[in-house]
């Protein structure tokens, strides 16, 4: 912004009244003003809830929002926290897509305001899905006494439960998964009590019994087939250790997986050699959207823990016929782990089959308590990898999903304080580059953020609302045994 735009605008913005009385700018301060949660020049979908944020300004501070064809509306901070109101928030944004917000906070001083420095905010094009569905549990071990799955409508603040834990003894409740961002379909795993399977279809809630004699576990990471008939999903035996001197506080670590896939039709589970190797550990699979590829993980076996800094995953595709329920002969490496010296997490595509997104860490592949783990791209069409520059920090970005529409993604990330997994949106465009994250929002974030003690943990995309009852669920895994499903030897 030139000097002379940037006195236009004052003067402009000196014309318009602040709810608490009009008020007159009289001049700019020349600095900048610093903001909590930083959504400075943040791109933002036009159906996110308002943007919240705190000064440690102890003036009188009011907030203008404006846009490029001159609607306003300004907020006046209470304590240095700006509340901006929901319905002025939404209108602005519809009316703004593909353009910029400009906001400029101004302090009072004496019985003069000035202003600081505006900053811009990028409204998309294109929305986000409304909801996202995601874990909060407490980050430390053995504490389960607060678990659930919870679902929060983006445009607003509104979050509910799609399950708690204490519906069913405090047990565990593991990863989540939905198909094509689909509400009406849902999978996870229930462990220690009422242990079992939930597979949510169209309202009707059924529980399996997943684990068989040819098969290491239960059903563990799951994700579905495009076309909702099948879920590939690693089975595991998985072990945890804690270190008191080292930045990773935590590694959690398998002694041993494989890959294979639930036929969701004909209750049975079936893998090939390719992906139960005695060598090789097999982990994190992933279907492609056209549904004819299955991407997985795999590393060399090692003797864990001693080796756990040895143990690298690279990552790999192999075909899949959804026809005929078979897997090719031929697995193709993608990312050579041993050759790269690093490691890979948490496989994703967008739903448009352009871009796969991956955690990349020293070792291992549990990346969310990988201080080191960074997102990274590979352009599908090409084979090209690059760092996700604009979305990486110094702490950890780890599990990651995309938008129904490719142009979204929602990330964890340890930024805020290198303690707790906190949500992030990133705006991805067509040419696969991320664009800067902003915080999920909330009303008093700061206050919010502070207090929470719990950790938001798989964050995923979806189209609507669940609407299955949690009791419900809870009726069923504690009333029911269970379908025992079985295993389909080729």
């Amino acid at each position: 912004m030139t000097y002379k735009s940037f006195i236009c605008l004052i003067m402009t913005l000196a014309l318009i009244a602040c709810g608490k009385g009009d008020i007159t700018i009289y001049g700019q301060l020349g600095e900048e003003v610093a903001i909590t949660p930083d959504y400075k020049d943040v791109t933002i979908p036009p159906n996110i809830a308002p943007l919240d944020f705190q000064t440690e300004i102890k003036e009188a501070t009011c907030l203008i929002i404006s846009d490029e064809l001159g609607n306003s509306f300004q907020v006046h901070a209470k304590e240095g926290l700006f509340t901006i109101p929901i319905g002025k928030w939404k209108a602005l944004l519809q009316k703004n897509k593909s353009k910029n917000l400009t906001l400029t906070v101004c302090k009072k001083e004496g019985n003069k305001w000035k202003s600081y420095n505006p900053f811009n905010i990028h409204i998309a094009e294109e929305e986000a899905d409304p909801y996202i569905a995601y874990r909060l549990l407490v980050s430390c071990y053995g504490q389960w006494n607060r678990m659930g799955i919870y679902q929060r409508n983006i445009s607003n603040f509104d979050q509910s439960p799609i399950y708690e834990n204490s519906l069913t003894d405090y047990n565990c409740i593991n990863c989540h998964s939905f198909p094509n961002q689909d509400p009406s379909k849902l999978f996870f795993h229930m462990r220690a009590k009422n242990a079992g399977t939930v597979l949510i279809q169209d309202g009707e809630v059924q529980k399996l019994n997943t684990a068989t004699p040819e098969t290491m576990s239960a059903l563990v990471y799951p994700y579905w087939h495009p076309s909702g008939n099948f879920i590939t999903t690693s089975v595991n035996k998985t072990s945890q250790s804690f270190f008191y001197h080292h930045e990773n506080t935590l590694e959690v670590y398998d002694t041993d997986s494989d890959v294979v896939i639930y036929d969701v039709e004909r209750q049975e589970i079936f893998s090939s050699p390719a992906l139960k190797a005695d060598s090789v550990f097999e982990s994190f699979p992933t279907f492609s959207p056209d549904g004819h590829s299955l991407y997985f993980l795999t590393a060399r076996a090692k003797q864990m823990p001693v080796e756990y800094k040895d143990l690298r995953y690279s990552l790999c595709r192999i075909d899949f016929d959804p026809e005929t329920r078979t897997l090719g002969q031929q697995v193709d490496t993608i990312f050579n782990a041993e050759k790269e010296q690093m490691s890979v997490s948490f496989p994703r595509i967008s739903p448009d089959g352009r871009f796969l997104v991956f955690g990349m860490q020293k070792f291992g592949n549990f990346s969310a308590w990988h201080k080191d783990c960074d997102l990274y791209c590979l352009r599908l069409n090409d084979g090209d990898i690059y760092p996700l520059t604009a979305v990486n920090s110094d702490e950890s970005e780890s599990y990651h999903s995309w938008s129904s529409n490719s142009r979204w993604m929602v990330f964890s990330s340890r930024r805020m304080d290198g303690l707790f997994t906190r949500t992030y949106f990133s705006y991805i465009d067509a040419d696969g580059v991320a664009h800067k994250p902003f915080l999920l929002p909330q009303r008093n974030p700061v206050q919010y953020y502070n207090d929470l003690l719990l950790a938001y943990n798989l964050p995923e995309f979806i189209k609507d609302k669940v609407s299955v009852n949690p009791h419900k669920i809870a009726t069923v895994m504690r009333n029911t045994e269970g379908v025992n499903v079985t295993y389909r030897k080729d």
